[in-house]
């Protein structure tokens, strides 16, 4: 694999978990099963939960050196490199920045013992438009009571941390804004929250280890304890937790670059293996400019994503620039499609086939165009703040003010 010259100790790292988990991608995908070997080995390398501040027994790494990692693991496993993202990204990002201490340890115990801490904001009628959420959480004394139905949540069945959206309604039923919820749910551990409900998993085009499933609230009780509540309170504390969703949409972009990447790698040696009409395909100009513009696309991305890792969003935000996330994961999901396709052409009929991983790198990498916000709403939301207008996109979906907060 071709890799950049100078490799930080955890890159290394990351390269030798990708090489033993490459030739297992294949399992997980066709077995449609949850690589927990692989957790357990990223487990024992400190790459979970790497981000975690120290105090908290983490190693308080960077976001740019948590996507140098994903790039690494996403070459050879996507479905790994997804865990790695939501087990240092998202949700615990989240939870650093706004939780208390005790918040903070529990997601911290769980991540670093293994968990990928579930969002749980997309529903079956909100999904980019995240602010039409209808799942509510209503005040009960000390208590709130949560109501309602998310869907397509990653990880739902087996992640253990769950960071539930909903609408915070006081006792008599008038909105106070927007609220994130940390529920834990962990069977092994007789641990099953009354009226929290695992529904069906949907069978998808690729991931196919990872479960996306319904989640049912009817009635579960949390304590305020268990609120996450940023600076603002629920009315613009909305806005504050979908800024932390950037990183992950850095992180949700270098999956789709690291598979691509995976795919020039794969493409570039099939070029050499591969003879046709009595000399290597690497001899033929058309393949040749094909794989030039897979290069650069890549190239492009890379920089583009690490240029987001390191930026800061407005007024000190420890997450990245909202504009720089949403550019990079936008052009790098889109450019992987391409080169993961381009790659597979290369390979002809063998490409199609099971053989070779580029089929199953190309259900993979298509759905980065969708999830954690589709490439048509970044867009929109790049062009919005491009020409200094709010859309309605903007204002009440993925953007990072929010229709709360904007209120």
């Amino acid at each position: 694999m071709k890799h950049d010259n100078q490799s930080s100790p955890r890159q290394a790292v990351a390269r030798e978990l990708a090489a033993r988990f490459a030739p297992r991608a294949a399992h997980w995908d066709q077995a449609r099963e949850y690589c927990w070997r692989n957790v357990q080995d990223m487990v024992e390398a400190g790459l979970m939960g790497m981000t975690i501040p120290e105090r908290y027994g983490g190693q308080g790494a960077s976001w740019l050196e948590t996507v140098l990692v994903v790039e690494e693991i996403a070459r050879a496993c996507t479905l790994s490199a997804r865990i790695l993202v939501e087990a240092n990204m998202g949700a615990v990002g989240a939870v650093m920045a706004y939780g208390t201490e005790p918040q903070r340890e529990m997601v911290a115990r769980q991540v670093l013992a293994g968990d990928k801490p579930a969002i749980c904001i997309t529903e079956p009628e909100a999904g980019s438009a995240a602010s039409q959420m209808t799942t509510t959480a209503r005040r009960t004394g000390s208590d709130y009571v949560l109501n309602g139905r998310k869907h397509w949540i990653t990880g739902g069945g087996v992640s253990r941390v769950h960071l539930v959206l909903a609408r915070v309604l006081d006792a008599a039923g008038n909105e106070e804004g927007i609220g994130g919820f940390l529920v834990v749910r962990d069977p092994e551990a007789g641990v099953v929250p009354e009226g929290f409900t695992v529904g069906p998993r949907e069978r998808t085009m690729g991931l196919c280890g990872m479960p996306e499933a319904e989640l049912v609230f009817d009635g579960m009780v949390v304590g305020e304890n268990c609120v996450l509540q940023p600076p603002g309170g629920f009315r613009r504390g909305f806005a504050a937790l979908m800024n932390a969703y950037n990183s992950q949409r850095v992180g949700a972009g270098t999956i789709a670059m690291g598979v691509a990447a995976g795919a020039l790698d794969h493409a570039r040696r099939y070029l050499r293996e591969r003879r046709q009409f009595g000399r290597p395909l690497a001899e033929f100009q058309g393949l040749q400019w094909m794989l030039a513009d897979m290069d650069a696309g890549v190239h492009a991305s890379r920089l583009m994503l690490r240029e987001a890792a390191v930026s800061r969003g407005p007024d000190g935000s420890a997450f990245p620039d909202p504009m720089m996330a949403a550019r990079a994961k936008m052009f790098a999901s889109e450019t992987a499609v391409r080169v993961v396709n381009d790659a597979l052409q290369m390979f002809g009929a063998r490409g199609y086939g099971n053989k070779e991983p580029l089929e199953r790198m190309y259900r993979d990498v298509r759905m980065f165009t969708i999830a954690g916000g589709t490439a048509q709403i970044l867009k929109t939301q790049v062009a919005g703040g491009l020409l200094g207008i709010k859309t309605p996109q903007t204002r009440g979906g993925y953007g990072v003010a929010g229709r709360l907060a904007a209120e």
